[in-house]
């Protein structure tokens, strides 16, 4: 029978520490830990495989048969190595039980501490320890947890009876209670000032709590908790907050999640005590420094839940360094042999008791991507990595967060509050106090800032809704600290100068002046704007303006190794010389996609235009078309100028011409006066021109088939601009691209126009140089993919538009599918949205085959891409494969797709052949 639960303790493994499937991340983390020889706590890890079991039946999940008698013999190793025993009165052996899946999902799936307590257990812990107070601590801790996760009972009862006895204890102390809010309540009296006889008495309400909600004793049969809580922690793999973290990550639901059973260590047992969580860089930064937070007297959910606030590891009078320093020490040179040892940054846990230090978890750090880069491209100059891993080793997505403006240090600001600087960035939009108004919002279009006293895993889904998030309590490591940091979100953490409160939704700030003064109270509502600044940790009063993100430094050094090794070329798709410029300036290598008709929408522009589209006859459509053409040709100008010599491919006309019509009464009266024609008559012409279905109406080519004159007018422009620029000396090569065809016949036809209008303006009057020039079509159709080498006969080059191909392939309508796809991806239907990330089976197929086809009858055909497909990493990576020339994407985009496709050139040349 296949192993199924896996002992490690005492400097050895039983998983294989490389088997991440099995044992999951952090399963394989504390077996590597554990072979490497460091103070690791015995424990047990069941696999993977045991959770996809369980849910193998989903109307009556369970574990799978003979598996209880392997977790009870591995516990028996665990009892042998500890010298405690799980279930004994005298020595009771407490356990931790934790969710640990292949791919790191932080805060996302369920974890229960002090397992094995109940009253005989704890009275024993008491005797054994001497420290009765730390006994009912654990015990109170570990009912309410395991009543939360395994047995479904809110937290809010127990967290009431807490704040009953915190306030009976500080009035004890002689507090005024009635002046004190709930925040100023937990600092008047922590968790450390609780005596053993009241942790006592709160064990038995809590006790009392479990039986009004449930009709059943609380279990105390050790064997019965740790069943209880094992199925808890697989139950959590399809939590909501899980599948949400899994869809915003590609990870698959079928993977599912291991569980980790381990010897319990105590960072509250006293002064000599701590917990706490440790990064070997900076995951914000990247800097090359141990960071990371501890607090004494706690154990691990103080921390990274926010309960408390806690200390930095050094660098403060309250570090680790200068209360604990043989602590300190023994963490700064494990985390050196860790470092050292995975080659990339770690994040760490760790334990501290009675003065001993122990590992409770180690795995790749999650960072932002600033802080990605430098550390790839540092490690890189330490001899860590080589170049071609630290490529691999940076998202290509997250590089998002490098390209979005900053605030701009010129702009007048109103100071509210500084807080945690816990993840870098800029966000500017409304308060609400919700995950559920956060996603709301956003979905009608608005910028959110989301406002919580703390975050917890049921808000991922407003997290990610959000432009930024504040919280009132937490640290660097918080909950809110670490989704937000791996989601590229602005976020501050611990800003105590504000007072939140859900039911009146509101936040008060108490705002300080220089001196430390409270100059003023300001009260902020639902709906009211704030900017913050992730990066400094400060909030500002409404909206501060923005400047564009500087890339330089070690970003400038990765993207030049990683353009070494790719062997795809990246454009960008812009339509006017401002978008060109910015397209060159992230490293754009040409233009794939030039939309002329984006041209026309200026208001000077747009009346010519209309007057166009409403004539009656070719003559009239020409004298309106000849007020077109010099804002044609003039963009064309600008463009090409910007673009120095690259390719500049310019799709000619494509949407229907009902789209430049106008509706409003004031704009077909102007019209009508412009073209002396009555307001009916151009009513009943615009009522002609409407279509049922515009997206396979008369549109793209078919235009020129009926109104050969627009095509004319455009190529005119192109070709006039490119004869301009070239005498000035700049190169210019420009690509006439052909929308929607689907016959050879079509672009016969087209090329005719193109080449008439050619042939007059180089052998015009002006006597103007020929400028080379290129004819292609864009393959938007499945026929056009099928009759590729029809098409390639006429067609110097193909660009395919990915968009309508996924549209027409699959009978989707980007504006209407919204309201399904997601239903799709969630049920599985769809492993991701066709839109964001190409159907490689249907849609894919068609490029592959067009690809073949065209290539057969034109081998030198090139060949890209200018859908927005082509700045997703995984569709760079299928169009890497099947042998694209290049890929083009919007112009913040250059650099995603530039990393991206360099990361497909090397992955692809690992593979096995």
């Amino acid at each position: 029978m296949t192993k199924r639960v896996f002992f490690f303790g005492e400097g050895k493994a039983e998983g294989d520490s490389k088997r991440r499937d099995l044992l999951g991340g952090k399963g394989a983390g504390l077996a590597e830990m554990t072979g490497l020889g460091l103070p690791v706590p015995p424990g047990l890890t069941i696999s993977t495989e045991v959770c996809t079991a369980y849910f193998a039946n989903p109307k009556e999940p369970g574990l799978p048969e003979g598996v209880d008698a392997e977790i009870a013999e591995a516990l028996k190793k665990v009892e042998a190595s500890t010298g405690m025993t799980f279930g004994d009165p005298e020595n009771p052996l407490l356990v931790s039980v934790r969710s640990g899946a292949r791919a790191s999902m932080p805060g996302m799936m369920d974890t229960i501490l002090n397992l094995g307590l109940n009253d005989a257990c704890a009275e024993g812990l008491a005797k054994k320890t001497g420290d009765a107070r730390f006994a009912y601590d654990a015990y109170r801790r570990f009912i309410a947890m395991y009543s939360d996760v395994a047995l479904e009972i809110a937290r809010e009862p127990f967290n009431t009876a807490l704040d009953k006895l915190r306030v009976k204890t500080a009035q004890a102390k002689g507090h005024d209670v009635t002046r004190i809010n709930a925040e100023e309540l937990k600092k008047k009296v922590p968790d450390s000032e609780l005596s053993a006889e009241d942790l006592k008495a709160l064990v038995v309400e809590f006790k009392a709590i479990v039986k009004s909600a449930s009709g059943k004793d609380f279990p105390s049969d050790p064997l019965e908790q740790l069943r209880g809580a094992i199925r808890a922690v697989f139950k959590s793999w399809n939590t909501h907050r899980a599948i949400v973290y899994r869809r915003m990550h590609d990870i698959p639901d079928s993977w599912g999640t291991a569980c980790n059973v381990q010897a319990m260590v105590f960072g509250n047992l006293g002064d000599t005590s701590a917990t706490g969580v440790a990064f070997t860089r900076n995951p914000s930064t990247g800097e090359k420094k141990l960071f990371g937070e501890w607090l004494p007297k706690a154990q691990g959910e103080d921390v990274v839940a926010g309960i408390r606030t806690p200390f930095p590891i050094d660098g403060s009078p309250d570090s680790l360094e200068l209360k604990m320093p043989d602590a300190y020490r023994a963490l700064t040179k494990i985390c050196d042999t860790l470092e050292a040892h995975f080659r990339d940054m770690q994040d760490l846990e760790f334990t501290i008791q009675s003065g001993k230090l122990y590992m409770l978890q180690c795995r790749s750090g999650k960072r932002t991507s600033r802080a990605a880069v430098r550390i790839a491209v540092e490690q890189c100059k330490e001899k860590l990595i080589t170049e071609e891993e630290a490529i691999l080793r940076v998202d290509a997505s997250s590089l998002d967060q490098l390209l979005h403006p900053t605030l701009d240090p010129k702009a007048p600001k109103k100071f509210l509050a500084r807080g945690l600087a816990a993840s870098p960035g800029a966000a500017v939009g409304h308060i609400v106090f919700s995950a559920d108004e956060a996603e709301k919002r956003a979905s009608q279009g608005k910028p959110v800032i989301l406002v919580r006293i703390e975050t917890s895993p049921e808000d991922i889904h407003g997290m990610k809704a959000a432009r930024g998030i504040i919280t009132s309590r937490g640290g660097m490591t918080s909950h809110a600290a670490v989704i937000a940091r791996g989601m590229g979100k602005a976020c501050i953490a611990g800003c105590s100068a504000a007072s939140i409160n859900y039911a009146e939704e509101k936040m008060t700030i108490s705002v300080y002046d220089d001196a430390g003064r409270q100059a003023e109270v300001v009260t902020l509502k639902k709906g009211d704007i704030v900017t913050i600044d992730g990066s400094s940790g400060t909030i500002y009063a409404g909206e501060v303006p923005t400047i564009p993100a500087a890339l330089a430094g070690e970003f400038g050094e990765l993207m030049a190794w990683a353009d070494k090794v790719r062997t795809m070329k990246v454009r960008a798709n812009a339509d006017t010389p401002l978008d060109a410029r910015t397209a060159r300036s992230f490293g754009a290598e040409g233009i794939g996609l030039c939309r002329t008709e984006h041209m026309f929408f200026d208001e000077e522009r747009i009346s010519a235009m209309r007057e166009m589209i409403l004539s009656d006859d070719v003559q009239s459509r020409e004298r309106a078309l000849a007020k077109l053409i010099p804002f044609q040709r003039a963009d064309f100008v600008g463009i090409f100028q910007e673009m120095r010599g690259l390719k500049v491919t310019i799709r000619l006309l494509d949407p229907p011409l009902h789209e430049f019509l106008p509706n409003d009464p004031k704009q077909l009266q102007q019209l009508s006066r412009t073209m002396g024609v009555s307001v009916e008559r151009l009513q009943e012409r615009t009522k002609d021109l409407h279509e049922f279905n515009p997206m396979l109406g008369h549109r793209g080519c078919r235009l020129a088939v009926t109104y050969p004159e627009i095509y004319a007018m455009q190529v005119r422009a192109i070709l006039e601009a490119a004869a301009q620029v070239a005498s000035e000396g700049t190169e210019v090569y420009p690509e006439i691209m052909i929308p929607l065809a689907i016959t050879a016949g079509e672009l016969d036809r087209m090329r005719v126009i193109v080449d008439k209008v050619a042939a007059e303006v180089f052998a015009g009057a002006n006597g103007k140089a020929a400028v080379p020039f290129s004819f292609g079509t864009m393959v938007e159709l499945p026929r056009a993919a099928i009759v590729a080498d029809e098409l390639a006969k006429v067609a110097e080059f193909f660009s395919f538009g990915t968009n309508d191909l996924t549209q027409s392939a699959m009978g989707l309508s980007r504006d209407d599918a919204g309201k399904f796809l997601p239903a799709y991806v969630e049920s599985g239907l769809l492993p991701k949205d066709p839109f964001v990330s190409i159907d490689t089976e249907g849609v894919g197929a068609l490029v592959k085959l067009a690809v073949e086809r065209g290539r057969k009858t034109r081998p030198d055909i090139k060949l890209g891409i200018c859908g927005e497909h082509g700045g997703d990493p995984a569709s760079c990576h299928f169009f890497q494969a099947v042998g694209l020339d290049y890929v083009s994407c919007s112009p913040f985009r250059v650099p995603i797709a530039r990393l991206a496709v360099s990361q497909a050139a090397l992955r692809l040349r690992a593979k096995p052949a």
